[in-house]
């Protein structure tokens, strides 16, 4: 009678816990579970005390102390791991209690009655223990054993549901793979659809709560992708209900995410074709078994369903380094149907879309365009996308009436007008332009690109003038980029952009400079501006001599004395680029700056300022200090001897890439370095070091290939004898810069301390006169106070009036007195 007893016992424990376990008796309480686990081998009847015992193991624990929940927390822990545990007991009640037991961790209500001198633990502290004892990883892993038991299945993914609101168990289920085990239960058998709806909102949770890119590895095998690729195609055709459209979705977008993991079975499934076909099949009337009898309604889920599919085109393009992508784009027309929406919108709405929706999927399909394009060059053609993009851009400057609605992403400062379409189109044609394609270059500058993207960018900036926005600075910038790729080393383009595109550039290069530290993107359109005067203007005389009438090199000049980095280098390239023009070089000499600064004095400013960068020695005199290496910086001095090839550029030889000085030393070249106007001492001293510039360079490759070869063999005394005197060189070439700089500085001595002098002397005869005048100030005083003085300076004046006469007396002439009579004043 041993089992009745313990049975008659177990019940009197459910009877006194009733209303809750004491966190002081769950292990004793666990314990009587397992023991009633390893009976029910033997006796059944242990079945219905154990189920009575795990239900309550789901009511709030008890404590005596506040203090009891952190004591206890890790034998709590420990005994909710074991409730996990007991999955393995062979009963479908006893698992489906121990569902249901984590689901009412779940139940924040209180029971009725309390324990005497308890009081309930705090509402999420089961969940917190559910999460130290690993209980999530425990109950999928227990999927393995009810996987024929539809019931217990479901029991187990709805306490799994509720474990994966916490990203901790979520990470507890990653580890158990619980991924990819969910996923093969997608188009498992249930009529109620549970399963389903269960498994792909745990799916979900993972999504949000752990690394995506974990997540997608797991759903990436062929038999995941091929459990998604079924249950997406039977919602697709047999769901009707709001509920199923949404729940497509939901998984398209987990198809998506898988899209973008090359190592996912997508092509190898036919998902990734059958999801090609769905984006594409109600524009291009072509019939196909994969979508026969499907059609789609016009709702908000099949809205979203379109631009989902669409945004899988994208995705599939995103890496051209997977041949068979490519291939399906091409084979199935993927061109055509996006081509389809460049056209000018209808009104109202197109079919039974909604304006507004229209024209999102319309900017959402050019977009992907933009991406599909350059992957499929040969498509774009045939289907004549650059006539269809030009005719389509033409409409956006039309004055045909549109009201754009600019709600989606892609539509961002197109309300009420067509910018977002023009911006759009623009992208399309910048990303094949970009591949610089003869054919697709010359399709587009035969049908008069260069002069509709000139129409297209005085439209735009006129724009710009009335209200200055970010969408309109970048169409700006595209068409910039667009003319400068089509232009480009191609002499006739260039003539046809001369007039009305340097017009046009100049008030770009006018720019106010306070507006290059705006946010909205003046910075990027000024650079455009600027590659576009290098890629359109140079090259041409006719388009270089209009840009010279325009004071261009003026304007060149006035942004260069801003100092911007980002700036100077590009153009210091374009003015070196223009002084092949003879008449540039009296432009340049001819500019004047603030203060009538002169280009050959900024030119050597940026210079110093450019060798301060870099870390270059000099001394407080702008002299050199390293006499054999003179125009190393800190980076070059601090490199190791690196044996190169042949065919790779040394450290000295790169460097003249990475600075803007080689286009200051050959600026100053064309300029000359004779009789530079505007210069001071220090600019000389400068300006002896820029001179010599190429022979420091040649004196740094040489040292170079000399330290090289020393760190591989040892040269034959000739050829030691021909190193050494080639570093002497170049050595004494930077002794004599240094000597020029010094009498230069000696003479600037001299010249000061002669300055000096004469202006100490004209100080002296400024003390002098200031003398003479208060000596004479002080005689006037005293012949006005004193009598006597007055007599005696009256007297020393006829006396001097006598002496200045002339002793010979004039024949026959009158003689007329010099004295005033009655006169009382010598003044």
């Amino acid at each position: 009678d041993l089992e009745k007893e313990q049975l008659k016992t177990l019940k009197k424990v459910v009877k006194r816990f009733e209303n809750g376990l004491p966190l002081k008796d769950l292990a004793q309480i666990i314990e009587i579970l397992n023991l009633c686990a390893e009976k029910m081998n033997k006796q059944e009847a242990f079945t219905e005390p154990l189920c009575e015992l795990i239900k309550l193991c789901g009511l709030p624990f008890q404590k005596k102390k506040l203090s009891d929940e952190v004591g206890y927390s890790k034998a709590v822990s420990k005994s909710i791991a074991q409730l996990g545990y007991l999955m393995r007991v062979p009963s479908s009640e006893v698992r489906i209690q121990i569902c249901k037991c984590v689901v009412s961790f779940y139940n924040t209500e209180l029971p009725r009655k309390l324990l005497s001198g308890y009081q309930p633990t705090s509402a999420n502290y089961k969940i917190q223990m559910a999460e130290l004892g690993g209980l999530a990883e425990t109950l999928v892993l227990s999927l393995a054993l009810v996987e024929n038991q539809l019931t217990e299945k479901l029991w187990v993914l709805k306490a799994l549901q509720h474990l994966s609101s916490s990203g901790v168990n979520c990470r507890l289920m990653m580890k158990a793979q619980a991924a990819s085990r969910l996923c093969l239960y997608l188009n498992g058998v249930d009529p109620s659809g549970q399963l389903l709806f269960r498994s792909s909102e745990i799916l979900w949770n993972l999504l949000e709560n752990t690394s995506k890119e974990e997540v997608v590895n797991q759903l990436s095998s062929l038999e995941c992708v091929h459990a998604l690729k079924e249950v997406f195609v039977d919602l697709l055709m047999h769901g009707f209900r709001h509920y199923d459209r949404q729940l497509r979705n939901d998984l398209l977008v987990v198809a998506t995410l898988l899209a973008e993991n090359p190592a996912a079975s997508m092509i190898e499934s036919g998902f990734a074709k059958l999801l090609i076909v769905l984006a594409t099949f109600t524009e291009v009337k072509i019939p196909n078994p994969l979508v026969k009898g499907l059609k789609l309604t016009y709702s908000y889920e099949d809205f979203e369903l379109k631009k989902l599919l669409l945004n899988v085109i994208r995705v599939l393009s995103k890496d051209p380094s997977v041949s068979l992508s490519l291939q399906l784009l091409s084979e199935n027309d993927v061109m055509p149907a996006l081509l389809y929406y460049v056209k000018p919108n209808q009104k109202p709405g197109f079919h039974d879309w909604s304006a507004a929706q229209y024209e999102e999927l319309q900017l959402h399909a050019i977009a992907v365009l933009a991406s599909v394009a350059p992957l499929l060059v040969d498509k774009y053609l045939s289907c004549q996308a650059n006539t269809l993009l030009l005719v389509f851009l033409e409409w956006c400057i039309g004055q045909d009436p549109f009201l754009g609605q600019g709600n989606s992403f892609h539509g961002t400062g197109g309300r009420g007008n067509k910018l977002a379409q023009m911006r759009c189109s623009l992208r399309v044609l910048r990303s094949v332009v970009s591949l610089y394609d003869d054919a697709v270059n010359v399709n587009l500058c035969d049908q008069g690109a260069i002069s509709q993207l000139l129409d297209i960018l005085k439209y735009a900036a006129n724009k710009s003038k009335e209200k200055e926005d970010a969408i309109l600075l970048e169409i700006q910038a595209d068409i910039l980029f667009l003319l400068s790729a089509l232009c480009e080393n191609d002499l006739h383009r260039k003539e046809l952009f001369s007039y009305e595109g340097v017009d046009i550039l100049i008030t770009f290069i006018q720019m106010d400079p306070k507006k290059l530290h705006s946010e909205l993107g003046h910075n990027c359109l000024l650079l455009s501006a600027l590659d576009c005067l290098w890629s359109c203007v140079v090259g041409c005389y006719i388009a270089e001599d209009y840009f010279l009438e325009k004071q261009g090199i003026f304007l060149l000049l006035d942004l260069l004395a801003l100092k911007q980095k980002n700036l100077c280098n590009i153009i210091l390239g374009i003015l070196v680029e223009f002084c092949d023009n003879p008449k540039t070089t009296s432009h340049i000499s001819t500019w004047r700056g603030e203060k009538d600064q002169t280009a050959a004095n900024l030119l050597i400013q940026l210079w110093r300022q450019e060798e301060l960068d870099l870390g270059v020695k000099r001394d407080r005199y702008g002299r050199i200090v390293d006499m054999k290496r003179p125009i190393a910086s800190s980076f070059q001095k601090q490199q190791e001897v690196i044996p190169m090839p042949a065919n790779c550029p040394s450290i000295a030889i790169m460097e003249i890439s990475e600075n803007i000085r080689a286009k200051l030393y050959s600026l100053l070249c064309k300029l000359g370095f004779e009789n530079l106007p505007g210069l001071s001492a220090k600019d000389c001293v400068t300006l002896a070091i820029i001179r010599h510039y190429i022979d420091f360079k040649v004196g740094e490759v040489w040292s170079e290939m000399c330290a090289e070869l020393k760190e591989e063999f040892r040269p034959v005394t000739s050829d030691e004898e021909a190193l050494k005197v080639i570093s002497e060189a170049a050595e004494d070439t930077g002794r004599m810069v240094a000597a020029l700089q010094a009498e230069v500085l000696e003479s600037q001595h001299h010249q000061e301390m002669q300055e000096e002098e004469k202006t100490y002397t004209k100080i002296q005869a400024i003390h002098k006169q200031r003398e003479m005048v208060n000596k004479s100030w002080k005689n006037f005083l005293t012949r006005t106070s004193n009598y006597e003085a007055l007599k005696k300076a009256k007297r020393l004046q006829e006396k001097s009036v006598e002496a200045c006469r002339s002793k010979s007396k004039t024949q026959n002439g009158a003689v007329h007195s010099t004295d005033i009579k009655g006169l009382g004043t010598t003044v």
